[in-house]
């Protein structure tokens, strides 16, 4: 059953057309492809907001018909968006957050074959992994 939602892109490589769009509703990220926008490909970027339908793709859960609501702070580096990490003895311990945009951008690099669902999956093991040994904070 497909959903009309809102989001705010948080990964798009321009280079492979596919990128992430984290719902506004605090759903799990989803998959984007650029063949399935509705506007002009050169102004998607990290950062800006879109309205989307959620449809179940061969590989997990997409977006389709992809509109653009607002350009938002587009190319803000990663670190920029991050809030302050905990110090915890002699490291910083990251937030659960900051670990799964960690995870999702060595799965994207490392790994670009696997399917959105597939990330998710992997991001949800490492973060329990995590928060049940205290590596990071909620």
């Amino acid at each position: 059953m497909s959903m009309l939602m809102t989001g705010k892109v948080i990964r798009y490589d321009e280079l492979r057309g596919y990128g992430f769009v984290a719902p506004d509703s605090g759903d799990e990220d989803v998959f984007l492809h650029v063949n399935d926008l509705t506007f002009d490909k050169r102004l998607l970027a990290a950062g800006v907001q879109v309205q989307f339908t959620t449809e179940e793709g061969p590989r997990g859960l997409k977006a389709s018909d992809v509109t653009l609501l607002d350009r938002g702070t587009q190319e803000v580096p990663a670190r920029a968006e991050r809030g302050p990490s905990v110090r915890h003895g002699d490291h910083d311990v990251l937030t659960a957050q900051d670990l799964r945009e960690e995870i999702t951008e060595v799965l994207l690099l490392g790994a670009p074959m696997l399917t959105g669902q597939q990330i998710v999956e992997i991001r949800q093991g490492f973060i329990a992994l995590a928060l049940s040994h205290g590596w990071v904070s909620d």
